[in-house]
């Protein structure tokens, strides 16, 4: 029995999708701030390789069939290749779950892994009729990418590039050999409990948005010194830590204004500001328009 696509809204591309280049690759990140769970469909119309990485809690995604689906959970992926042209990708997204998802194009994939005549990744598995589906645990290497990948740390002209050199990156771990994955630690990061703590901290600060602590008292709590601490934050998220916890209240506060459930008022005063017009000047630098226009636009 097929899924009931009525229940599933189509993918809203402004949100949603990073990167689409015809022939080549898209990229999408999924990011559920709102409070109920999202049922999101994107119609596929070609062969890809699938990859699907989530960085939050857990999510799910079904092709088509609904005994035919994958359940991811936070730190783990999973690649998926169907001979299918055509098929429904159907997106099931909790409250705060996290997905990051690559297509590439099939014909694409095979030109990248073959330089010269010489196959740089074995591929024939891809090229029968069964479909493949390998789940793999995310790395830390590639934790790293995938949170550089959705910071934006360039104008939007260069963004494109940015966005492809990091998904080359992101291949060139995700196909290396499991011997070299298994001795493989985050290149800038030192450890694996220096990245946790790293995580804590963001936690910690998204927890308490409406009263932050002090990068002091972030420090003490997490257990790193106050230098250290901002380093290794900016390097894994993209940003500064208060940085990052604005962008983090911009984004959280148009999913508010597009549930149209609170006023002005009220959000600033769920987010931490003191005074709604706080509120609406930090709104506006970030998006060039007024909480109230930015509601009326949707």
């Amino acid at each position: 029995m097929k899924f009931s696509l009525k229940s599933h809204k189509y993918i809203d591309k402004s949100t949603h999708i990073l990167f689409n280049e015809a022939n080549t690759f898209k990229v999408f990140y999924f990011n559920n701030l709102s409070e109920e769970t999202l049922l999101l469909q994107q119609a596929l119309t070609n062969n890809y390789i699938q990859l699907f990485f989530c960085t939050n809690q857990q999510c799910s995604v079904a092709f088509n069939m609904k005994h035919c689906a994958i359940n991811l959970t936070e730190g783990n992926s999973s690649m998926a290749y169907f001979k299918d042209e055509q098929m429904n990708l159907l997106f099931n997204l909790p409250i705060n779950s996290e997905l990051i998802v690559v297509l590439i194009s099939i014909e694409y994939f095979h030109s990248l892994f073959s330089i010269d005549g010489t196959v740089l990744y074995n591929y024939n598995s891809l090229k029968g009729e069964n479909p493949i589906i390998e789940p793999k645990e995310i790395s830390s290497s590639i934790k790293l990418i995938l949170n550089q990948l959705i910071t934006k740390q360039t104008n939007q002209i260069l963004r494109p590039i940015y966005i492809k050199g990091k998904v080359y990156e992101l291949l060139s771990y995700y196909f290396s050999s499991a011997s070299e994955n298994e001795t493989e630690n985050c290149p800038y990061i030192s450890s694996e409990e220096t990245v946790s703590k790293i995580k804590h901290a963001k936690d910690i600060i998204i927890e308490k948005m409406a009263n932050p602590p002090s990068l002091y008292e972030l420090s003490k709590e997490v257990g790193l010194n106050i230098k250290k601490l901002k380093t290794d934050f900016k390097e894994f998220y993209g940003f500064p830590v208060f940085t990052f916890l604005l962008n983090y209240k911009m984004e959280l506060a148009k999913t508010l204004l597009q549930e149209q459930q609170l006023n002005v008022n009220e959000i600033a005063s769920q987010l931490g500001y003191s005074t709604s017009s706080h509120f609406i000047a930090a709104f506006k630098r970030k998006y060039k328009i007024t909480p109230k226009q930015f509601a009326k636009s949707q």
